[in-house]
């Protein structure tokens, strides 16, 4: 190698080396600490600390989330915000506005690292809002943590400090192992705003119920207020239902899984690897009480694939500061509510007879009133960011959790008899998860919803779609007798007792007796 051209690669070497330390020297960072120093006034205080800002801006935007994903209602979570400070890296007081209802306008000198300080009012106990008591904390995230305009991606680390005494922390996030951070043993890293807002944290003295593996994955189940009843049992009957899950799609999409049970209370949220659900273990001690649990559980576990990963197009990446409107919730919710009845049963958690029971009284639900005749399962995925998660007036509207999985359990028993049994709903759900989730990397749309049923199915399904975006009544006993199965005029759910060797089959295998 000749002198000039030693030279040419030294100076190119020595740039490359001042162009990356330069990029890191003046690389974004975004780093928050929650504390909670006086619980019983149910305020958190939130402290932001921005470093690499954009020079050339002379103002930064902070919006608060306008609602959780998962729970399909706008939250005014701006209104909880107080106290709001902003000051530069010499401390001094910068100033700031509020151009819109959720917006923190913050004026700032060029390339200065900035510390924003406010609290968060949180007491509201369900799960898709922030709460502390002198007790536990919950952190829903959206409802905390204001993000920068624009920059969704950006990485982010947060830094729990618990109220005296309180020494778990149960979230979904990774934790920064001790020692490789000066901010604290309770820091979690989010590669980005999606990841964080789909991690809640609980905080306090938990309790556990054993933890299990799944195909040497760990699942854990932490709580607040668990209650007297057998967590060994419990542990055992969600291990059945995950793998019954599991069984459904053949891929675990994630490292580790937490149940958060945040107390006594209506409702629960799924997230990738964490689902938080109002728990109370008096319900765990009777038969009714343990199978509505397990139904309930399941469901918000199924989520994790049916929404977070299979999922309408328009729900990801998300729009935090509008509603986020599809018509195919009813697939989102109204299938998981079948899957939820289907993994409790093939878990051998239900029997036979309740299954049928279950769909009865969701057909039922909707029958018996008059809004089935006015709003389509299509149109109460769309509604309900204004009627509510469960419809409105059930004479002019209705819930997609409960026309949905009637309108699965058509479309199963249909895809069953037009393959002899050889192919299911399960084989949608996998297809889905394959090509859309794992291939494409994105949502599906609803006419390619349709066409993964009918390349499944071998066969158009018309008829099962008109049940969807038309108000036609659905020949339950047409596809229902496909199984082996009748409905009489109050919607009750029987097994036929003249059937042939086809729905004597499917009726056994989808029942599993």
């Amino acid at each position: 190698m000749n002198f000039t051209r030693l030279m040419l690669l030294s100076l190119t070497l020595q740039l490359a080396i001042g162009s990356s330390a330069l990029q890191k020297a003046t690389q974004q960072s975004l780093h928050y600490t929650i504390s909670m120093e006086s619980p019983a006034s149910h305020k958190f205080h939130v402290t932001l600390h921005c470093t690499g800002l954009n020079a050339a801006a002379p103002t930064l935007d902070l919006k608060m989330p306008a609602w959780m994903p998962g729970y399909y209602q706008l939250l005014d979570y701006a209104k909880a915000l107080s106290d709001f400070h902003a000051t530069d890296n010499t401390g001094h007081e910068l100033s700031w506005a509020k151009p819109t209802n959720n917006t923190w306008r913050v004026a700032h000198p060029a390339g200065a690292s900035l510390t924003i300080t406010y609290d968060i009012l949180a007491q509201k106990a369900f799960v898709a809002q922030p709460w502390l008591d002198s007790t536990h904390a919950y952190i829903a995230p959206t409802g905390v943590f204001l993000y920068i305009d624009g920059q969704l991606q950006q990485p982010v680390t947060v830094e729990v400090k618990p109220w005296q005494g309180w020494k778990q922390i149960a979230t979904g996030l990774t934790q920064i192992a001790t020692g490789l951070t000066q901010t604290g043993q309770n820091t979690y890293r989010a590669p980005n705003f999606d990841i964080l807002y789909d991690c809640p944290i609980l905080v306090g003295a938990l309790e556990d119920i054993p933890s299990f593996t799944v195909k040497g994955i760990p699942h854990y189940f932490k709580g607040y207020k668990l209650g007297g009843f057998d967590k060994q049992q419990l542990s055992s009957d969600l291990q059945n239902i995950v793998n019954q899950g599991v069984s459904v799609i053949g891929d675990i999409p994630y490292k580790d899984y937490t149940f958060l049970a945040i107390g006594d209370g209506p409702g629960g949220i799924e997230h990738l690897n964490s689902a938080t659900i109002g728990f109370s273990g008096s319900s765990m001690n009777t038969a009714d009480g343990r199978q509505r649990m397990h139904c309930f559980i399941a469901h918000e576990y199924f989520h994790h694939y049916n929404v977070k990963r299979i999922r309408p197009i328009t729900l990801g990446p998300f729009d935090y500061q509008q509603a986020n409107k599809t018509d195919q919730l009813w697939v989102s919710e109204g299938l998981t509510v079948y899957y939820e009845y289907m993994l409790v049963r093939r878990a051998g958690l239900m029997a036979g007879d309740d299954l049928l029971h279950h769909f009865q009284s969701d057909i039922a639900a909707y029958e018996k009133h008059s809004g089935h005749l006015y709003q389509t399962l299509a149109q109460s995925s769309e509604d309900t960011w204004s009627e509510g998660p469960f419809g409105g007036n059930p004479d002019s509207s209705i819930s997609y959790y409960q026309k949905g999985p009637a309108i699965g359990l058509l479309l199963d028993m249909a895809i069953r008899h037009r393959t002899a049994n050889k192919k299911s709903l399960d084989d949608v759900m996998k297809t889905l998860y394959q090509v859309y989730y794992q291939q494409k990397q994105r949502g599906f749309t609803g006419p390619e919803f349709r066409k993964v049923c009918e390349t499944i199915a071998g066969a158009d399904l018309s008829e099962i779609f008109d049940y969807v975006y038309t108000t036609k009544e659905p020949d339950y006993a047409k596809y229902l007798a496909f199984g082996g199965l009748g409905i009489d005029k109050d919607f009750k759910l029987y097994r036929l007792t003249d059937t042939d060797a086809q729905q004597t089959s499917i009726r056994k295998d989808w029942l599993k007796e």
